[in-house]
């Protein structure tokens, strides 16, 4: 029996909209759907390596295979598990945020990320908490050694991107899906967010995991 499991994006929960709609829908099919809270009770020292190994940390026994679903920050991880954990056979991955450093930190402009390094914490607004948090420096050294050029294994990927998003633009899920023929990718009318086309994300979610039929709400 697969396991799915359903990593949240950036500063964000597992009370995010998205994760609570999917995860209700898979309630639905009488499927499990784990949620785990990748703040770890400690966004100030949040990193994408920390998310992984939070991650491997529960995985059950290499016979039980794994189906991770990634939104933004979620999906960047999802993706760097899939290449190093076999038991991870299939990837649905929501907006990745492939190339995030390069996107993000342009937006902050120069002074804001020089403070940063000299204060070494930097306010981000938390959408799961409704505030601004600080976040260490480390977050940003430890995400650059994550390259989408180190993600080869070809297993099944089905990427879902918004040709309207504006924070992880859709060229860089083509760029990604370009040279990897194992690697579906959906163009939708939407933003970052994806929240007006949830119905279309189940429809490919269930078809791409051969899920049961149902799951609407």
């Amino acid at each position: 029996m697969t396991q799915y499991i359903y990593l949240h994006g950036f500063a964000s929960s597992p009370q995010s909209a998205k994760a609570q709609d999917i995860h209700q829908r898979f309630a639905q099919i009488h499927t499990q759907l784990t949620i785990p809270d990748l703040n770890a009770g400690e966004f100030s020292q949040l990193t994408i390596t920390r998310q992984i190994q939070q991650i491997a940390a529960t995985f059950p026994d290499d016979s039980v295979p794994i189906t991770l679903i990634g939104s933004s920050l979620g999906g960047l991880t999802a993706a760097h598990l899939g290449q190093r954990y076999l038991q991870v056979q299939r990837l649905v991955l929501l907006a990745p945020a492939f190339g995030f450093l390069s996107h993000w930190l342009p937006k902050m402009g120069e002074e804001a990320i020089q403070s940063w390094q000299e204060n070494e914490y930097y306010p981000v607004y938390h959408y799961g908490e409704g505030k601004s948090l600080p976040l260490s420096y480390n977050f940003v050294t430890d995400a650059a050694q994550y390259q989408e050029n180190q993600i080869q294994r070809p297993i099944p990927i089905l990427i879902l991107h918004g040709k309207q998003d504006e924070v992880i633009p859709i060229t860089a899920s083509r760029d990604f899906a370009y040279s990897r023929p194992w690697v579906e990718l959906i163009e939708l009318d939407s933003d970052h967010a994806l929240g007006n086309v949830i119905e279309e994300i189940w429809q490919a979610i269930s078809l791409f995991c051969q899920l049961p039929e149902s799951g609407k709400i």
